[in-house]
C-alpha cells in the first residue's frame, strides 16, 4: 500500500498533467491571474475559518470554507504555472520565484503536502470538532508557508 503523501503527490501530478492540456490554451498572463484568483479566494476562506476559531464557532460555515480550500487544492492549479508564467507580463505581476520552475520535485512534494493538509481540514471540519479544526487549520497554514518561504518573492 502506498503512503498517503505518495498517493497525494501522484494524484496531484496526474491532475496537473490532465490540466496541462487545458492550460495550454490559456495565455500566460491569464494563467497568472487565474491562479492568483484561486489563491485569493482560498485566503478569504482561510480568514473565515480563522475568525470562527477566534470567535463563535459556526461548524457549518467552517465546513463550507474548508471544502472550498480542499476543492482549490485539488483543482489542478499546477497547470497554471506554464511556460512564461515565471515573470511579470505587461501589468500582470507574479511573486513566484524562478526557482519554482527549476525545482519541480520539491514543488511537487510541497504541493502534495498542501493537498493532504487541505483534505484533512475538510475531513475534520465535517465533524464540527473545533479543536480538530484548529490543528488541521494550522497544518494547512504551515503547508502554505513552506512553499511561500521557498518560492514566493516578497512584495
Amino acid at each position: 500500500m502506498k503512503s498517503m503523501s505518495v498517493q497525494c503527490a501522484l494524484g496531484l501530478f496526474a491532475v496537473a498533467l490532465s490540466g496541462a492540456a487545458l492550460a495550454a490554451d490559456v495565455k500566460p498572463a491569464d494563467q497568472i491571474e487565474i491562479r492568483q484568483g484561486g489563491y485569493t479566494f482560498m485566503s478569504w476562506n482561510m480568514g473565515k475559518i480563522k475568525a470562527n476559531l477566534e470567535g463563535d464557532f459556526d461548524a457549518k460555515q467552517v465546513a463550507a470554507a474548508a471544502n472550498v480550500i480542499a476543492a482549490i487544492a485539488n483543482s489542478g492549479m499546477g497547470a497554471l504555472y506554464g511556460p512564461g508564467t515565471d515573470k511579470d507580463i505587461g501589468d500582470v505581476h507574479t511573486n513566484v520565484k524562478p526557482e519554482f520552475f527549476q525545482k519541480m520535485p520539491e514543488v511537487g512534494k510541497l504541493a502534495g503536502n498542501f493537498v493532504a493538509a487541505a483534505d484533512q481540514l475538510a475531513k475534520v471540519a465535517a465533524t464540527g470538532d473545533a479543536g480538530a479544526v484548529k490543528t488541521a487549520f494550522g497544518d494547512v497554514g504551515k503547508s502554505c508557508k513552506a512553499c511561500h518561504d521557498q518560492f514566493r518573492a516578497k512584495d
